[in-house]
């Protein structure tokens, strides 16, 4: 597939990115950053890199949001997206529009052509969100790791800052099959002599190793830093340096959101020559947070919960706050998952907290057949009775169902994938 360099059509565009390289994730950084280096991109603003395994989009939405409120114009690089491309990159906390994405496409496409490389549809998305932020001259840029950290696109400008938010099995057949190695490639994140936050306490020795080896500057939760709750309403935030006190808890919901918001405000802490921020301003910007897709309620009566979890850990997570939340009735749950996730690891962290599901096939080159969630729900030992599980064809008709037969005491869970929310989302939008 060719693409007219001058189209218009971002949908055009973006098939292209699909097949521009031959493999869809391709772990070594030579390519991008000869295409980098083509373009001039290096930032002239401090720079802020997410990494880890789940709770990474939690920890940018809350820098973006109290940055926001700070005064700073704001640039934030994220994936995947649940319904537009556009939302993989906010200026000022607003998805960019069409034409500058299309802007920077063109520039990207013409210095790979330059350069004579291909590239992932990730890779020439993350040149093109910098082209972007550096176009629109922003003051601080945060960037979400795709996947793992020392080879991942975003790797190739230095952090500032990094911000590793956890540490568990997902991707094994990229990063390894052990914490340690994951560990070690998510590291790789850090700089040499930058702060390294991390807030996971329970870190692999090969994280630690390598902040030692490279002198980062590592901040670990409840060693360096941490948080007290104090009630439903207020936390409060200590490091070895300062307490901020009377802190509200984070709009966004859910049992891991201080570990996030400690880990964001550390960030900060460390930045304060670069980037000055009240306490109100982190107050604000706590209050006035929003993410799609992470515990998001979409609705009271049933209780609608939208999560993307589509890993044990990011389950076991999603399973807590179920039980937290837990209904008066039944709990319908729309289930639909990558077929080269942990599929199983997954049902058995939510088992407990689901007495209908209703299950579905994803729509996307990587979705498990809703015949394979059958089969995985009737080997698991949930002793489970033909009634309280239902086939769909698409996610949109399972989640028609649960509207349709759950009451207002019920609950309805929709997780399992990006794609399995995104769905419901655009569902709603429309």
């Amino acid at each position: 597939m060719h693409i007219a360099e001058k189209s218009s059509d971002l949908a055009e565009w973006l098939a292209y990115l699909e097949q521009l390289h031959p493999k869809s994730i391709d772990m070594e950084l030579e390519r991008v950053n000869r295409v980098r280096h083509a373009l001039k991109l290096t930032p002239f603003f401090p720079v802020i890199v997410v990494g880890g395994t789940n709770g990474k989009g939690s920890v940018c939405a809350i820098l973006e949001s109290i940055l926001t409120v700070a005064g700073y114009h704001v640039g934030c690089y994220s994936s995947p997206h649940l319904i537009r491309y556009n939302e993989r990159i906010h200026i000022g906390q607003q998805e960019v529009i069409d034409e500058q994405l299309l802007e920077a496409f063109r520039a990207v496409e013409q210095a790979r052509k330059k350069c004579n490389v291909s590239l992932t549809y990730f890779e020439f998305g993350t040149l093109a969100a910098m082209r972007v932020f550096m176009d629109e001259r922003i003051d601080v840029a945060i960037l979400e790791v795709g996947l793992g950290g020392r080879l991942d696109a975003v790797n190739i400008f230095d952090a500032d800052c990094a911000i590793l938010t956890s540490i568990d099995l997902d991707h094994q057949e990229y990063l390894g099959d052990s914490r340690e190695t994951i560990g070690y490639e998510k590291a790789g994140i850090f700089r040499r002599e930058r702060p390294a936050i991390c807030a996971e306490s329970d870190l692999p020795l090969s994280v630690r190793h390598h902040a030692q080896e490279i002198e980062a500057q590592i901040k670990i939760i409840h060693q360096d830093f941490g948080f007290v709750q104090e009630s439903n309403y207020q936390w409060r935030f200590w490091s070895q340096q300062h307490c901020q006190q009377a802190l509200p808890l984070p709009a966004l919901r859910g049992s891991m959101q201080l570990h996030n918001a400690s880990a964001c405000l550390m960030a900060l802490e460390q930045l304060r020559e670069q980037l000055q921020v009240s306490t109100q301003a982190m107050r604000k910007g706590l209050l006035c947070v929003t993410l799609p897709g992470r515990f998001q309620v979409l609705s009271e009566q049933p209780m609608t919960i939208l999560d993307v979890a589509h890993n044990p850990a990011a389950a076991a997570v999603l399973a807590e706050n179920l039980e937290m939340t837990s209904p008066a009735g039944k709990t319908y749950a729309v289930f639909a998952m990558l077929q080269d996730k942990d599929i199983v690891g997954v049902v058995q962290e939510l088992k407990k907290h689901i007495d209908i599901w209703l299950i579905s096939s994803i729509e996307a080159p990587r979705g498990a057949p809703a015949s394979k969630l059958l089969q995985i729900l009737y080997k698991s030992d949930m002793a489970i009775t033909n009634p309280t599980i239902h086939e769909f064809e698409n996610v949109v008709s399972a989640y028609a169902f649960a509207c349709e037969h759950a009451d207002k005491n019920d609950r309805i869970c929709v997780f399992g994938s990006f794609y399995t929310v995104g769905a419901v989302l655009q569902y709603h939008e429309k």
